[in-house]
């Protein structure tokens, strides 16, 4: 590595909201909220951690926005009410002391639920079984069942829930912006898959189509918040519960999906990919990256995967990405960004952390003494 100030380091403003870096924790689930959703002091310690270690932007796990389908997993935290917002506000002011800036990853589990306290079956685009197993380190056992196609009130219940959590996030909880989770394979990815929307309405048909929810939750998120506070979305191919998925249009598919995001006006496009500097397509040479850039020219750019080098980092900084986000990365090494700037190896990642249950583990809660091993 040449450059002496290198491109991470450089402060980032994304739409009104001052960053001190380039670089992002990744929204990860970790299971540690109360029964009722509620945020807890070992996921306060979590978060702050992040920040300690100099992370300019934390995103949140995903917060369920409903209290009819979208709860996934057990002892998840939510959006739904007053309390689960101010619930918040401890963890982003602890943030806020640091000098990092914290958005709220909103989310819908959809026909993935795997533990959901207010409904006993699930609901999808379709009534498609997904593919795969529901994930033992979430609580979860079996198959995934067969869910409910949803219906037209229904769906108008999703979008309007998204948009009243996030005005809880950024009003009650303190949250600076706002990340849609339309990836992963949860409810707004499976209404943009072919295999789990088989749908012949308005919500069905060829990639565009399908970019509908996608494009309905933004404008309503959008439209609520009234420009006080960035709105974004993540998106990706691969899924929970179905890792090597694809789009069947390639890069046809790709410039649907992110001009679609484009004009709906989002303020941020979060890309993920196993390793963001591949082809995102075994017909192609560009990676998900730069065609998320390609399509999406005046959109800010989060990138995710496996991109823990300040190399990797730098690279996808040059090649059209505005922040790079980090999920294991984070993990192993909450101080990551002081690591990077005294250009030290960050330390690998133990996966033994996310079991048996992936909740936060005691020596999560403490940053370790800088540059040592955690």
């Amino acid at each position: 590595m040449t450059t002496e100030n290198p491109r991470f380091q450089h402060d980032f403003c994304l739409k009104g909201v001052q960053l001190k870096n380039r670089l992002a924790v990744a929204p990860m689930t970790r299971v540690s909220a109360s029964v009722e959703g509620l945020p807890s002091q070992a996921m306060l310690d979590y978060y702050q951690r992040f920040a300690l270690g100099g992370f300019g932007l934390v995103i949140s796990e995903g917060l369920y926005t409903d209290q009819a389908f979208s709860q996934g997993y057990l002892n998840q935290p939510g959006l739904t009410e007053d309390a689960h917002a101010r619930g918040w506000s401890g963890i982003t002011e602890a943030l806020h002391d640091e000098g990092t800036k914290m958005f709220a990853q909103l989310m819908h589990a959809g026909a993935l639920s795997q533990g959901n306290r207010f409904r006993n079956h699930t609901v999808g685009p379709s009534a498609v079984q997904p593919k795969g197993e529901q994930m033992h380190f979430y609580h979860g056992e079996g198959r995934y069942p067969v869910p409910v196609a949803m219906s037209e009130v229904e769906i108008a219940e999703v979008i309007e829930g998204f948009a009243q959590s996030a005005s809880r996030a950024v009003r009650l909880g303190g949250f600076d912006g706002i990340e849609i989770h339309g990836a992963n394979g949860y409810l707004l990815d499976q209404f943009l898959t072919e295999g789990t929307n088989t749908r012949t309405d308005r919500w069905g048909g060829n990639a565009a189509k399908r970019m509908a929810l996608h494009v309905d939750v933004v404008t309503a998120v959008k439209r609520e918040l009234a420009g006080i506070a960035p709105v974004g979305i993540r998106i990706s191919q691969g899924k929970v519960n179905d890792f090597t998925s694809k789009w069947s249009g390639a890069e046809a598919d790709a410039k649907a999906i992110f001009s679609a995001l484009a004009e709906a006006e989002v303020d941020f496009i979060h890309v993920t990919d196993f390793e963001a500097w591949q082809p995102a397509f075994p017909s192609g040479r560009d990676s998900f990256l730069t065609l998320a850039r390609r399509y999406a020219p005046g959109v800010a750019i989060i990138a995710n995967g496996n991109l823990h080098s300040v190399e990797r980092t730098d690279e996808a900084l040059i090649n059209g990405a505005d922040i790079v986000a980090f999920g294991r990365g984070a993990l192993a090494n909450p101080d990551l960004p002081k690591l990077f700037g005294r250009r030290l190896a960050p330390r690998p990642f133990d996966a033994s952390i996310l079991g048996p249950i992936a909740n936060i583990k005691d020596s999560e809660r403490k940053l370790a003494t800088p540059f040592e091993p955690v």
